[in-house]
């Protein structure tokens, strides 16, 4: 069984969410909320501690139409950087409509919901039970 924790990655917050290889049952974690880069990794570190996961999934934003753009890149350094810092495992995961499934109100943060819907995603991919 393999604990993994799913990031949904923003340039002002980050989402967190858990599940696990077993239960394949994503939960809202938290909200990364840090001024500088090195702080959003210090609470990172703090939740990689806590949680020990052997795998990361990070969501991976497109275009509708399945362009990469700017916070494509971003996300994919995001990805590299948890890789080695932490030494796990990564997956990326399409996250074009993540934040559309989520009922939110005017102001509402959403973001440890939509990490729970990219990590929800990875579980329910077919081709991710062989892997976890």
């Amino acid at each position: 069984m393999e604990t993994i924790l799913g990031f949904d990655f923003g340039l002002k917050r980050i989402g967190v969410a858990v599940g696990n290889s077993l239960i394949r049952q994503a939960q809202p974690l938290t909200i990364i909320s840090a001024a500088t880069n090195e702080d959003k990794f210090k609470a990172i570190a703090k939740l990689m501690a806590e949680w020990q996961p052997q795998r990361c999934i990070v969501g991976l934003p497109r275009h509708p139409d399945g362009v990469e753009h700017e916070m494509t890149v971003r996300c994919r350094r995001f990805a590299n950087q948890l890789h080695g810092r932490f030494g796990v495992i990564i997956d990326l995961v399409d996250e074009r409509y993540s934040s559309a499934v989520i009922p939110q109100q005017r102001g509402e943060r959403i973001d440890a919901e939509a990490a729970a819907v990219i990590l929800q995603q990875y579980f329910n991919d077919e081709t991710n039970i062989a892997s976890s």
